[in-house]
């Protein structure tokens, strides 16, 4: 049986509610169609491969409003928290609870995510303590652990949306003393100038 499992963190696309920085731009209406494009595109992509995902949608209310858009034939599963790092470290801790070995969390603003990555991210969970995908913007794309190295740590007090995201939490896992495997640098789309460097 397949141990893996992927967490993809996505919100509802409500109209003020998401890629807030592009809407500032081009007005929420665009922002939202944006927003629902990219994250088809990306379930497009994880539609093919025969790992396990979860949606882990945002806000907790928003079920029904996402299967009516998406369909019931999703996991769905809340995310839960105050804040980023508590919703993300608890995502973690709900899916090693159910007794996955490697867990990936990848968010909803890197359409172009090419599969290979998440590939990789996986496979380097057999060797290293920890896989981390750093973005352009200072942040990371994508983070995943192993079981038995998983750290709650690497979650608390981190500056969120800050550029110094990356840094942080590496400076927190080389504390922890785990190793860690190191994705090739990617762009999340969160600015205009990051939706002109876009070629889908």
């Amino acid at each position: 049986m397949d141990n893996r499992c992927l967490l993809f963190f996505i919100k509802n696309p409500e109209k003020g509610k998401v890629k807030t920085r592009l809407a500032s731009a081009m007005g929420d209406e665009m922002a939202v169609k944006l927003y629902r494009r990219f994250l088809l595109e990306m379930l497009s992509t994880l539609n093919r491969e025969t790992f396990l995902f979860y949606l882990c949608f945002y806000p907790e209310n928003s079920l029904n409003d996402l299967k009516d858009w998406l369909g019931d034939h999703y996991l769905y599963t809340p995310q839960r928290g105050e804040n980023l790092g508590e919703r993300m470290k608890n995502g973690f801790v709900e899916a090693f609870s159910m007794n996955f070995k490697r867990v990936v969390l990848i968010g909803s603003d890197i359409p172009d995510l090419p599969i290979e990555f998440i590939e990789e991210a996986f496979h380097s969970l057999k060797e290293k303590d920890v896989v981390i995908g750093p973005s352009f913007d200072g942040g990371y794309y994508l983070i995943g652990f192993k079981d038995k190295t998983f750290s709650p740590q690497v979650f608390k007090g981190i500056p969120w949306g800050k550029k110094s995201v990356f840094e942080d939490t590496m400076k927190v896992l080389n504390q922890e003393k785990l190793s860690v495997h190191t994705l090739k640098r990617w762009r999340d789309i969160d600015t205009i100038k990051d939706l002109q460097n876009y070629t889908p």
